[in-house]
């Protein structure tokens, strides 16, 4: 834990890639709480929830159906600033029926949205999905909303040194390279012949092995300026 949170902490540099930050924060969020998988959404300068980091390619499919339908615990989290739980999602009786049907189909049971928060300003939320029924217990549910509060801390610190103007145009800039990486995945997955979570680890290997930004090896990938070779060759 004390190692993620040195990490997390790197975002009080002056230079940080907010998409490579918050796809380690969904990561980390899978390993130490226990969980299947991590989708982070958070808002535009137009007030807009959009998907910008999960840990799976199961995970980010169903947080699109999420936004598409417009329901779903994130939105209910990001409304009220509080954690929302709902601990079996196949009953029958969901308050997101759209977004459980998917949840249930992608194999997940459970989950639970933390907001990303501080005081009175919420800027996102954490999706926890579970593989199996029942609520987290109490523990884990607070690691998880200090690793949320902690992110949250770095983007709005990271608006404090700069003008708002600025800072909306940096975030949106953010998830505009979401779009660039997804690109690059589709592109490695069919030409190494990869999964989509096989080839999106390929690309987070290769930005960090040679200390690039993600979304500047993925631009590279796109107009055809890199070429990674095939891990599985080695």
């Amino acid at each position: 834990m004390r190692e993620v949170l040195i990490e997390l902490a790197d975002t009080l540099v002056e230079d940080f890639d907010i998409i490579d930050f918050l796809d380690r924060l969904a990561d980390h969020c899978s390993e130490l709480l226990g969980v299947s998988a991590c989708g982070i959404l958070v808002v535009d300068h137009h007030g807009v929830l959009n998907m910008v980091a999960a840990s799976s390619e199961q995970a980010r499919l169903v947080e699109l159906v999420q936004l598409q339908n417009s329901e779903g615990p994130c939105l209910e989290a990001l409304t009220t600033g509080r954690p929302v739980q709902h601990p079996d999602l196949r009953e029958g009786n969901s308050r997101w029926p759209r977004f459980a049907t998917a949840a249930v189909d992608a194999g997940y049971l459970s989950v639970q949205a933390l907001p990303m928060r501080l005081r009175d300003t919420v800027l996102g939320a954490v999706n926890l999905f579970g593989s199996t029924v029942g609520p987290l217990d109490d523990d884990t549910i607070a690691l998880g909303q200090a690793l949320a509060d902690t992110a949250t801390i770095g983007i709005v610190h990271q608006r404090a040194m700069a003008r708002h103007e600025v800072v909306t145009e940096q975030l949106q800039t953010a998830l505009n390279s979401r779009i660039l990486i997804e690109q690059a995945k589709g592109f490695l997955s069919h030409s190494l012949g990869l999964g989509v979570d096989e080839a999106f680890a390929v690309l987070r290997s290769y930005a960090r092995g040679n200390n690039r930004r993600l979304t500047d090896v993925a631009e590279d990938i796109v107009e055809d300026r890199l070429t990674i070779p095939d891990p599985r060759s080695a």
